[in-house]
């Protein structure tokens, strides 16, 4: 099977990143009572072995959500610490955290908008493909991005990694967040080439 897209559906992806985005933020405003935006400002593709390199040796704070259906692979969003710490504290109404270790608190409120955030991500692609798209559970991850990478995906199943540069907009805070998608390729290609 080809695994190349047609270059007139390239526009099919970005449509698939805006409109996974507004899912996003409407699920979001939901949630919180918040008016909430989410803006994707950039697209890349990256070779999956090159990852962990991308993702660096820094701590960070990850929600990896494994795909039961096509396009299959995951779906990470990743945070920076100031970022996952600013969600936490939204999430639950603005306690502060002490600047140790991740609460229980802390860490459910991070896999609940990283649920969120995957969930109306896939949601908005299923919306586009006309279908549905079912989830697994969300598991929480803190470490270095090269782990990360190493834990959430393996280089002998998937060969991309689709990355979303993603702005939360709130009113007290705006969050920074990477949404990475581990697609398997073929059915991906398929997908978007049979819209």
């Amino acid at each position: 099977m080809s695994t190349m897209i047609d270059i007139r559906r390239l526009q099919t992806v970005n449509e698939l990143a805006q409109e996974g985005a507004s899912t996003v933020a409407e699920n979001m405003s939901q949630l919180t009572g918040v008016e909430t935006e989410m803006q994707i400002t950039k697209i890349n593709v990256i070779d999956v072995e090159d990852l962990g390199a991308h993702l660096g040796s820094a701590k960070q704070v990850g929600v990896n959500v494994p795909l039961k259906e096509q396009p299959y692979g995951s779906v990470l969003v990743l945070f920076d610490d100031e970022s996952a710490r600013r969600v936490a504290g939204t999430m639950m109404g603005g306690i502060e955290s002490d600047g140790g270790g991740y609460s229980d608190m802390e860490r459910s409120a991070i896999r609940e908008v990283g649920n969120i955030m995957t969930s109306g991500f896939i949601d908005g692609w299923a919306n586009v493909l006309g279908r549905t798209i079912d989830i697994s559970t969300p598991q929480l991850i803190r470490a270095s991005g090269e782990d990360i990478a190493a834990h959430c995906v393996d280089p002998g199943e998937h060969e991309i990694a689709m990355v979303f540069d993603a702005t939360l907009h709130a009113p007290d805070a705006d969050v920074e967040a990477k949404i990475y998608s581990f697609p398997d390729i073929e059915a991906f290609v398929s997908m978007i080439n049979n819209i």
